[in-house]
């Protein structure tokens, strides 16, 4: 069969590479064409219709600025699936792009999967009508989700958290490989994760680089996105003593103390990985402005959102400042406020490690499809 996968950033390019792979094996003469990046690429054998880094646009501002490159994609990726007419078309989150091509290929006639939900139950739940009327199955990974759209009256499948799949299957290295890896020290490493989106690193990353003054004893790492080259993370401040590693946030992560993350995916990967976290958020004025009277969540961290609890401290936009990052650090360093998320973070690890995500994302899908699988 023929299956043509999106994915608009990072995480989803990973998740999205691991259900190829899983396809693949319940389905030995699948042929893949996507939009994502190279983790796809890898998995697929072959090159992205668009690379996401040419998609990663986030936030009204950014939207509006680059509406004439998205509309371009957008052409180019339903040309794309007009040229293979794939058996599936199977949406991977970024839903700014993804609701839209649901709709259109739904009324193309061709059968649309939805893995991984976008954030419906967060704001613009009215989306959900969307899903609704152009999505054959919904794939979700967190395990609230599948009331939130049963309320809907949508019988969506939970199939597990890819991220909690991926770290069971990673095999880091040892530490002293690591270290002499980047010839380093034996410094405690801090681990910095200020988002793989351009307008993250322009908001989150100046205000982390204040931090290794008020922990000198320490080495602050920053884990960059594949997607963004150096010059990025140079223009809005990377310092000369930080060190800046590309695809390595695993290793960092399994060998780091404490870090320091930008809300999104990467919060769930640092509780996998048993590191304790300070979250953070800023962005655009303006964005934050719209998104403060739209958002009706209790948490904004994956974390806190799955576990129903602030196991994680939260600090959103003029929150995140640098001495209130650094006194959460400094509580998490060592003691009861360490062992305490540690706790948070076995829960939450035997919740989300029931199942494989990308082989039953798979099974669901050769079903649906009427291949035994």
């Amino acid at each position: 069969m023929k299956y043509f996968l999106i994915a608009g950033e990072a995480s989803g390019d990973l998740h999205a590479s691991y259900l190829i792979k899983a396809i693949g094996r319940r389905d030995p003469r699948a042929e893949f064409a996507f939009a994502g990046g190279d983790k796809m690429a890898e998995a697929a054998g072959k090159s992205p219709v668009i690379h996401y880094r040419d998609m990663a646009f986030m936030g009204v501002w950014d939207v509006l600025t680059h509406l004439g490159t998205i509309r371009r994609n957008f052409r180019r990726v339903r040309q794309a699936i007009d040229r293979m007419r794939p058996d599936a078309v199977i949406l991977t989150d970024y839903p700014g792009f993804n609701l839209r091509m649901a709709k259109w290929a739904k009324r193309r006639g061709y059968k649309v999967f939805y893995y991984i939900s976008p954030k419906m139950w967060a704001w613009k739940e009215g989306r959900v009508e969307l899903i609704r009327r152009y999505v054959d199955r919904m794939l979700v990974i967190l395990p609230f989700e599948v009331n939130f759209y049963r309320r809907h009256g949508i019988e969506a499948v939970y199939v597990g958290n890819p991220v909690a799949e991926e770290t069971v299957l990673y095999r880091p290295p040892e530490r002293q490989t690591f270290l002499a890896r980047h010839g380093w020290d034996e410094k405690t490493l801090v681990a910095l994760l200020p988002g793989s989106r351009r307008q993250e690193i322009r908001h989150m990353l100046p205000l982390m680089m204040s931090l290794p003054d008020k922990f000198p004893a320490y080495r602050f790492v920053v884990a960059g996105a594949p997607s963004l080259e150096r010059a990025i993370y140079e223009r809005y401040g990377l310092r000369e003593d930080t060190p800046l590693v590309f695809d390595e946030t695993y290793d960092l992560l399994a060998h780091a103390h404490m870090a320091v993350v930008t809300s999104g995916t990467a919060t769930l990967e640092t509780a996998l990985f048993g590191v304790p976290q300070v979250v953070g958020y800023r962005t655009h004025p303006l964005q934050y402005h719209i998104g403060k009277h739209l958002v009706k969540i209790k948490y904004f961290s994956l974390v806190n959102l799955i576990l129903d609890r602030p196991a994680v401290p939260e600090l959103l936009q003029h929150d995140f400042n640098t001495e209130s990052v650094a006194e959460h650090l400094n509580a998490l360093d060592h003691g009861d406020a360490r062992e305490e998320m540690l706790a948070h973070y076995r829960e939450l690890a035997a919740m989300l490690k029931e199942k494989t995500a990308s082989e039953e994302a798979a099974r669901v899908i050769l079903n649906d499809l009427g291949k035994s699988s």
